[in-house]
């Protein structure tokens, strides 16, 4: 309204507009200047006021951008009628409130001058767009419906209804308030219509949301109708809400519609043959990946035998029919003959030679396509073992004797046959010397003949990584059964060399990341992990990948990079989405809006999201455990760890999500907590359907259980620091503090929830760990559990310093007895994992992570509250008391304190002298080492074959890109790089060791 008559915020727009161009083009102090400038010819301008509060917190200087704009705040407030609002100004101001972390005052600034210009629909709409940054869904909707009287336009009343959508599906609100909106929708459309297709889609989902499917079919059906536009996408909608409404006859009529005009829809065929036979599972929306799986192999049949039978016919008809009046290219009818044979098989009225037979046909059309083997999957699931092998035998021959003038069709269905095998098993059934014979004969064929196509630049890269698959699932399943590391170095310079001719095919990457981590080169797959440029959501859903191992990790640097890079576009995104709600309102797109909303609840609620804010001050917690001062104001920045407490009780409120792709995981390691490689040779290659079900469910359940675990640590810290530091005899008059009871029975309260997670009442995991320490009782727990079992010990020795609870069974019931349990348990395991370690370049997969996590952890938070005790001990600028009682006993807590400071120290010692030795080798003997793997007999066929085809291709005409990339390939700077990334690993690993052991001793001379 303002810049009708040449004014921006009440000021002449040629003043302001060079100070939006200075703050546009980065020229902060310029803008500053001009911004001083225009405040001295209008001091008491709102909109001055908020242009330089922008500029301010451009400039990072926020505490004065936050007093120029509560300035502007209290201006805009006054009932000054000569004070000019308009949108400009108050939106100017929110960006700098928003910034600020102080959005309710912009929303403050709002409802003051919607009050003031009630009739002010920008004023409204500003408002509006406040309320859905704050996500109040209440409020938006009756600003909105304001807005609908005032202006009487349908976009308004449609940002009401979609506000209360959003009051049941993500807020509090019940079903009755959808009543209320199709009322508000019924009233408007019997006065004025519908005039837009997302009106018409908005009014068929609130009545499906009630269940009022007929209705819904009447307006779709009547002139309302007409607004969608695209003809199949309405009789899917159709069809759904017929089936819904339990008319399966008329929704299957519609479903064959819609196959006829779209033949390849797979998901309307399954929904087709669902009505069919009355099965509306197939219906529901499920994000479940299993789901879809359980429905369509459901075998409760609600039809006659007869009804199923003459429906399969009916079906079989159209499908036919399907096939002869389109292209060969079509999967979809091919494939719904082999679902309608599946089906009829489930039900126990199928022929399973007919179904062999319909598969080899299959075969025969679409062999050569990456796609057969999960089209044929669930086909295959329903034969028997006898009728699997009798299928395998005909593909064999058909492939055999099948040829072909395209090549790579051929050595598609080559492959095709080698997965299948795969698939049922019937590889794992050979023994090494024939999976050598697979080697020998796909190397020949892949390398030969593939290598020159690569090179050359005529496969896709997924096509690529289809070829290779033989070469590496025949290498890491060798692997898996000998051990032999030729296998697996084999398996890397593949990759390797593959990289080096198409640099951005990501699917190498990912596996060079998960085969780098099992063979302790972690920085290696760190770098190669980094090459994959992860950005925006993919954070999200690629981090697993890496993130776990990382967290396990002496790489403090790289890992605080990771979780920072994360959480920051985290936080951005959960800052940002707002606007892309207020977009999605703005631009009419309704059914956007609650799914942006919902994907924020997501991603609010992400697992993987709430485990990085836990760990990450964790991360800091550990880096400076060396200093207590540093320690306690970290903590204090915590809230000293009510925080993570808080967080904790949120957790077990609601449902976490988890939103890894887990499907671009190699087949060994299915999710991030189950490695095939690190156990016994299994006989399987991927993880079956219900199988991954169970493990997400399970890797879900130790998710949350490790969530809430670790959100104690932080508080758990503090109240062990703070007990033992007030446990000193003597403390009291020296420090002033006093012993607080509450802070005792909290911690105890919280060792006896840590009890639980370890499946243990309180009492018996006391028990458990006295006998441990004593070697009275046997301890076999999970290598995963046994930082908990350490972690529970230290804190448990930290409460029983001001508690003297525990008795003990020799008699003696001193708390400093407790110090040598702790002290005995932390050498006994860390003795145990260094005596077990074999060298670590020939023993991927060890128990290296452990051993990271015992110095990092508990016996990191032991060192600290010795600390805490010899600082109450010797309390700066007071003089130690001689003589009587409290001295005694606070001598004898010295000697304790001694001897727990000399255990540490001979326990890091013996950490730090194994990590000496392993770097100590000379780098010429671990390159012959790892590299003779791939020179012995077994290990190095492929390897060998690669050279060979390298040196061939060094003199064909390739481009110089290519021709350079191969002159570049050096196998032995792979093996190189291997060794160097182990040992930057133990160095870290030996640098924090040092550091611990030059503290613990700084500690001993205050004694």
């Amino acid at each position: 309204m303002a810049s009708k008559f040449g004014l921006a915020g009440g000021i002449p727009e040629r003043r302001v507009r060079p100070i939006w161009d200075a703050v546009d083009s980065r020229q902060f102090k310029n803008a500053l200047k001009l911004c001083t400038a225009l405040l001295s010819k209008y001091p008491n301008s709102p909109y001055a006021l908020a242009l330089k509060a922008l500029t301010l917190e451009r400039m990072g200087r926020n505490e004065e951008a936050l007093s120029v704009c509560l300035n502007a705040k209290e201006i805009l407030c006054t009932s000054d009628p000569n004070v000019f609002v308009d949108d400009l100004t108050l939106s100017t101001l929110q960006i700098v409130f928003q910034r600020l972390d102080h959005l309710g005052m912009a929303t403050s600034c709002y409802e003051h001058s919607c009050a003031k210009y009630p009739n002010n629909l920008e004023l409204m709409i500003g408002l509006f767009n406040c309320y859905v940054r704050e996500y109040s869904f209440v409020k938006q909707q009756q600003i909105a419906i304001k807005m609908y009287k005032t202006a009487g336009e349908e976009r308004f009343l449609l940002w009401a209804v979609c506000s209360i959508q959003l009051q049941v599906c993500c807020g509090n609100g019940g079903d009755k308030l959808f009543q209320l909106a199709e009322g508000l929708l019924k009233k408007h459309i019997t006065s004025h219509g519908l005039h837009e297709p997302e009106a018409l889609s908005v009014y068929i989902s609130l009545l499906e949301q009630q269940g009022k499917y007929g209705d819904a079919l009447e307006i779709l059906s009547g002139s309302l109708g007409s607004l969608m536009l695209i003809e199949v996408d309405k009789l899917r909608l159709q069809g759904r809400l017929l089936a819904r409404a339990g008319d399966y006859a008329a929704a299957a009529d519609i479903f064959q519609k819609v196959l006829e005009l779209c033949p390849d829809d797979w998901e309307s065929l399954l929904q087709y043959l669902g009505c069919l036979l009355e099965d509306d599972s197939i219906l529901i929306k499920e994000t479940d990946p299993v789901h879809t799986l359980k429905s369509i192999q459901s075998k409760n049949l609600h039809i006659s035998d007869e009804l199923f039978d003459s429906r399969m016919s009916s079906a079989v008809r159209f499908v036919q029919k399907l096939m002869e009046t389109n292209s060969n290219s079509e999967r979809c009818p091919y494939l719904a003959h082999l679902e309608i044979d599946r089906r009829k098989l489930l039900f126990g009225k199928g022929d399973a030679d007919k179904v062999v037979e319909d598969l080899i046909q299959y075969f025969i059309r679409f062999g050569h396509l990456s796609c057969f083997t999960s089209d044929v999957e669930m086909v295959l699931e329903v034969l028997d073992t006898n009728k699997k092998s009798e299928f395998l035998k005909k593909l064999v021959k058909e492939n055999e004797a099948s040829s072909t003038d395209v090549p790579t069709k051929e050595l598609g269905k080559s492959i095709t046959v080698f997965k299948v095998q795969n698939l049922i098993g019937d590889v794992f059934a050979l023994p090494v010397a024939g999976m050598h014979s697979v080697i020998s004969f796909y190397d020949l064929i892949w390398f030969t003949l593939l290598l020159i196509l690569i090179v050359c630049a005529h496969l896709s890269s997924r096509r690529i990584m289809l070829f290779q698959s033989i070469i590496f699932l025949t290498l890491w399943q060798l692997f898996w059964r000998t051990r032999d590391l030729g296998y697996l170095l084999e398996s890397i310079m593949i990759l390797e060399f593959g990289l080096t001719i198409r640099r951005y095919v990501w699917q190498y990457k990912i596996l060079l990341v998960h085969l780098y981590t099992y063979w302790n080169s972690l920085p290696l797959a760190y770098e190669r992990y980094k090459s994959l440029d992860v950005k925006n959501i993919l954070l999200e859903t690629v981090s697993h990948h890496i993130l776990p191992q990382m967290l396990v990790s002496p790489l403090w640097a790289d890992l605080n990079d990771l979780l920072k890079d994360y959480l920051k576009f985290m936080d951005d995104h959960f800052r940002e989405s707002a606007d892309l709600t207020f977009l999605a309102y703005r631009h009419r797109n309704y059914s956007k809006v609650i799914e942006f909303v919902q994907f924020k609840e997501r991603l609010q609620c992400s697992g993987q999201y709430i485990m990085a804010k836990i760990e990450s001050p964790i991360l800091q917690l550990k880096q400076n455990s060396n200093n207590i001062t540093e320690e306690e104001s970290i903590l204090e920045n915590l809230r000293c760890g009510t925080h993570f407490m808080e967080l904790s009780n949120e957790i077990r409120s609601k449902s976490l999500t988890f939103n890894e792709d887990l499907k671009l995981r190699p087949w060994w390691t299915p999710t991030s907590d189950k490695n095939y490689l690190l156990g016994p040779f299994e006989g399987v290659s991927y993880c079956p359907r219900e199988n991954m079900h169970n493990q997400m469910k399970q890797t879900e359940s130790n998710v949350l259980k490790t969530v809430e675990k670790r959100s104690l640590l932080p508080r758990m810290i503090y109240l062990s620091m703070y007990s033992a530091s007030t446990s000193v005899k003597g403390s009291i008059e020296a420090n002033g503090s006093v012993v607080d009871p509450k802070f005792s029975s909290e911690l105890k309260m919280l060792l006896e929830r840590y009890a639980k997670f370890l499946e243990f009442p309180f009492q018996d995991a006391i028990e458990l760990v006295l006998g441990v320490s004593s070697g009275q009782k046997p301890f076999e727990v999970p290598n995963s559990d046994i930082i908990d079992w350490m972690n529970f010990a230290v804190f448990l020795n930290a409460w029983n310093l001001s508690s003297h609870e525990i008795s003990f069974p020799d008699g003696k019931d001193s708390p400093s007895t407790t110090w040598n349990l702790v002290n005995t348990l932390l050498r006994k395991y860390v003795f145990d994992k260094i005596e077990s370690a074999g060298p670590i370049i020939s023993s991927p997969g060890g128990d290296l992570p452990l051993l990271v996590q015992l110095v990092t952890e508990p016996l990191a938070w032991h060192a600290l509250i010795i600390n805490s005790c010899i600082r109450s001990l010797h309390p700066s600028g007071k003089k130690k008391k001689k003589g009587g009682p409290v001295d005694q006993s606070n001598s004898q807590l010295s000697n304790e304190l001694l001897n727990s400071i000399q255990s540490l120290c001979d326990t890091i010692e013996v950490v730090s002298k194994w990590l000496k030795e392993q770097l100590k080798k000379p780098s010429d003997e671990k390159f012959e080492y790892i590299f003779s793997a791939v020179e012995k007999n077994g290990p190095g066929k492929v390897f060998k074959t690669l050279e060979t085809c390298v040196e061939q291709m060094k003199g064909v005409e390739l481009g110089d890109r290519i021709l350079e990339s191969l002159q570049s390939w050096a196998p032995a700077d792979v093996v190189r790089n291997i060794s160097a990334g182990q040992d930057g690993l133990l160095s870290e690993f030996l640098k924090i060791c040092e550091l611990k052991i030059k503290s613990l001793q700084a500690l001993r001379l205050q004694l």
